[in-house]
């Protein structure tokens, strides 16, 4: 809150980038198929709690959703899901709080509410498109053969991680 109007709404832009590259249906499925997410929203929060990891992490699953599993924190959560280990809301693979930095950040310093700030983002020729709705092609991470073909390591790693082969 204490940074320029401008360095909030260029935080905001990188974060929906970051949405953008992050919401795919491949990357959702094979986060499905590992037990990280369920819902949409969780799925979001996943995106950001992604980003978090930092930058190699995020680049290479964006790049490739089945190296999900070689995640060190995916294993490790795993590990605490599978081994009945109690967990706190800090071990979850999600970071809903990052979602919303810039719109609260926005809100403090100028007294505007959220749509303010995408109006700015708009006008400065931002797109939503593939923010909120994954633009590639849909599957269903439920249906064993299509998990198996489209993100085979994830899928035999989860199959193998829980001893069903």
């Amino acid at each position: 809150m204490r940074r320029p109007v401008e360095d909030i709404i260029d935080f905001e832009s990188w974060i929906l980038e970051a949405r953008r590259k992050a919401n795919t249906n491949l990357l959702g499925g094979a986060s499905n198929i590992l037990y990280l997410t369920g819902s949409s929203d969780s799925f979001e929060y996943f995106q950001m709690w992604l980003v978090g990891l930092g930058r190699e992490t995020f680049e290479k699953v964006t790049a490739d959703p089945d190296t999900l599993s070689d995640v060190p924190e995916v294993q490790h959560f795993l590990t605490m899901q599978r081994d009945r280990i109690p967990r706190t809301d800090d071990d979850w693979p999600q970071l809903e709080e990052l979602a919303y930095v810039a719109p609260i950040a926005w809100e403090e310093v100028t007294g505007t509410d959220t749509q303010a700030l995408y109006d700015v983002l708009e006008a400065r020729g931002e797109t939503f498109e593939g923010v909120f709705h994954s633009t590639d092609e849909e599957w269903d991470p439920q249906d064993k053969e299509e998990a198996a073909r489209r993100v085979p390591r994830s899928y035999r790693f989860i199959r193998e991680f829980y001893g069903r082969t």
